[in-house]
C-alpha cells in the first residue's frame, strides 16, 4: 500500500516510516497539515496516518476538508489527545480509526492493514503502466511484454516513484527522499547505481527504452 504520514514529530515520523517500509509499504511523510492536505487531495494514497496537533492546519481540519472535498481515503488519527471525547471528535470529523500515543507499532501496523483492506477495489488492484510495462502495486508484480520481471524491494520502490510521475522529470533529490528517506543530498552515487541496475532489468532485455536520463535534472519514465 501507499501510505501518507502527517506528523510534525520527526522521530515519530521516522519510526513509523521505517517500520511500514520494512512491512513492504510505500511511505511519504510531511510535517504540516497544509502539505498533507495537498498530497492527500492530489496523490493516490491507500491510508492516511494523521496527527491532530500540527503547526499550521490541525488534523481535525485536514480530515474535515478531505471529506468535504470528496476524498474517501481511510484516515487513522494518531495523537497524544486520547480521551474518549477526543476519539469521538476525531471519528466524527471523518476519521476511520484512532490510536493514542504512546502506541505499539504492531497495533499501528495491524490497524493500517485493516484500513487498507477496506479501501475501494480499484485501489486494491491499482496498476501503473508505461508502454508495455505494467506494475501491480498490491501484488508487487512487474511485467513487461508479457514477461515477469523480478525486482528487489528497493528497485520496486524506485520504479514505482518513476511510474507515478510518468512523463515528468523526477529530480535526484526527490528520488533520494521518496526511496531512501534522505532529506538531504548525501553526495553519493546511490541513485545512479540503482537506476543502472533497474535499467538492466527493465530496459536492456527489450527493444525500447523507458527510463531516460534528463541531464542536469533527473530521470523520466516514458516511451521512446
Amino acid at each position: 500500500m501507499r501510505i501518507l504520514i502527517v506528523e510534525d514529530d520527526g522521530e515519530v515520523a521516522d519510526y513509523i516510516s521505517a517500520g511500514l517500509t520494512e512491512a513492504c509499504h510505500t511511505v511519504d511523510a510531511v510535517a504540516c497539515g497544509k502539505d498533507g492536505l495537498h498530497l492527500a487531495l492530489n496523490e493516490d494514497y491507500d491510508v492516511l496516518i494523521l496527527d491532530r496537533i500540527l503547526p499550521d492546519l490541525d488534523g481535525l481540519s485536514v480530515a474535515k476538508l478531505l471529506r468535504n472535498g470528496g476524498s474517501n481515503i481511510p484516515i487513522l488519527f494518531l495523537s497524544h489527545l486520547g480521551t474518549v471525547s477526543d476519539r469521538v471528535e476525531g471519528l466524527d470529523q471523518g476519521g476511520d480509526d484512532y490510536i493514542a500515543k504512546p502506541f505499539a507499532f504492531s497495533e499501528l501496523l495491524a490497524r493500517v492493514n485493516a484500513l487498507g483492506r477496506r479501501a475501494p477495489l480499484l485501489s486494491e488492484h491499482e496498476t501503473l503502466k508505461c508502454g508495455d510495462l505494467e506494475m501491480n502495486v498490491t501484488f508487487r508484480s512487474v511485467m513487461r511484454g508479457g514477461e515477469r520481471i523480478e525486482l528487489l524491494p528497493l528497485e520496486f520502490k524506485l520504479l514505482e516513484v518513476l511510474l507515478r510521475n510518468k512523463m515528468r522529470v523526477v529530480p535526484r533529490t526527490i528520488l533520494l527522499e521518496r526511496v531512501w528517506g534522505f532529506n538531504f543530498d548525501p553526495k553519493t552515487s546511490v541513485v545512479e547505481t540503482q537506476i543502472s541496475r533497474l535499467r538492466t532489468k527493465i530496459d536492456k532485455p527489450f527493444k525500447s527504452q523507458l527510463i531516460h536520463t534528463v541531464r542536469g535534472c533527473g530521470y523520466s519514465m516514458h516511451e521512446s
